[in-house]
């Protein structure tokens, strides 16, 4: 009879897997998000790469981050709305640059979603009761000049998006914070009926609920109520939230299984050497130090919220509003985000 391999070890292996990638890979999206980038800008206007572009150490601008819709959270940057086609199919090669395809294709489908919220805000033959939910009125910036060995950004945000990519010194790379959310969660009528664009973030955290016994949920299970927002919500820095919950010293094999396939569901939404960087990370910082709360109901399509905290990474996810059909989610890296942590180690390494 075949041996079980420990989950501990297929952890390990799994880890090992993803820092060697890492390093096979390491400058592969950096050199790759800095040429679409080139050739992105090559293709607009002056008055576009204008409206596009910032200087690197424009913090207030790069830092500024939000979720909401553009009128309530107005944004600078260039509108994909008025690019041409050619410069937003260049628009579109920076994008998949940075992301795996499954998250280019989760980050348009979000903003695709928009024409079906439309539709359920302002249906036909009634007066429009809510401003226009368009696919196109998402934002570009571009930050410092791309280059191999440059130390530039850029990200794409609107409604629901938030993704921001630091480049250190043409190699070093920052993926945090990012942010999908969908509205509807769940589509229920129409032709894309049961469209569930970020069901796998959700499932593997109930799965994981599930599969924990009284004790254990004792711990991981905050509340009956979930909270209507995340709690770190659009602030630029954040802290450790508490409680934490049950940590990944606690549970079972299996439990540890699922929790790393929550992660898995954030990580992996990166491009594969970006992704490898994450995972390589937490695991320096710590596998069983990582923790699990959730608050809420059980059942789907109902309120509820998680999240998945480690000592230097934060996830959180919620599904409270629209009656439990409005979903926001978010990577946020303590010290990391928008490159704080690597833009710091630069400065003390290299004379300026």
């Amino acid at each position: 009879m075949a041996r079980r391999v420990p989950a501990r070890v297929v952890l390990c292996v799994g880890c090992l897997v993803a820092y060697l990638g890492a390093i096979y890979a390491a400058d592969q999206s950096p050199a790759d998000m800095s040429d679409a980038a080139q050739v992105f800008l090559s293709t607009l206007s002056p008055e576009q790469r204008k409206a596009v572009s910032f200087a690197f150490d424009n913090v207030k601008e790069r830092e500024r981050f939000g979720y909401v819709p553009t009128e309530n959270h107005p944004r600078a940057g260039l509108s994909i709305e008025k690019m041409t086609g050619r410069q937003r199919a260049g628009f579109h090669e920076l994008l998949k640059a940075g992301l795996s395809e499954k998250g280019y294709m989760t980050t348009d489908a979000i903003m695709q979603l928009e024409t079906v919220l439309d539709a359920i805000e302002n249906p036909p033959g009634r007066a429009r009761r809510s401003p226009e939910r368009n696919p196109l009125k998402y934002f570009v910036w571009i930050f410092g000049t791309p280059g191999t060995r440059s130390t530039w950004g850029w990200k794409l945000e609107g409604h629901h998006v938030s993704l921001n990519f630091t480049i250190v010194n043409g190699a070093l790379v920052s993926t945090a914070p990012h942010f999908f959310g969908a509205d509807p969660a769940e589509v229920k009528d129409g032709p894309r009926k049961g469209l569930r664009i970020l069901g796998y973030e959700e499932d593997p955290a109930r799965e994981l609920v599930m599969m924990l016994d009284a004790s254990q949920r004792s711990r991981a299970v905050l509340s009956t109520t979930a909270p209507n927002e995340i709690l770190t919500r659009d602030n630029r820095t954040i802290s450790p939230l508490t409680p934490i919950g049950i940590t990944a010293a606690a549970l079972q094999p299996r439990q540890r299984e699922m929790l790393m396939r929550i992660i898995d569901a954030y990580t992996s939404v990166m491009a594969p050497d970006l992704a490898a960087d994450r995972m390589a990370a937490l695991t320096k910082a710590g596998l069983d130090r990582i923790s699990f709360a959730w608050a809420g109901e059980l059942e789907r399509g109902k309120r509820n919220y998680y999240r998945v905290q480690g000592p230097t990474f934060l996830i959180e996810y919620d599904n409270s509003q629209g009656n439990g059909n409005h979903t926001h989610s978010v990577w946020r890296d303590f010290n990391g985000d928008f490159g704080r942590d690597l833009l710091r180690e630069h400065l003390a390494s290299v004379p300026h």
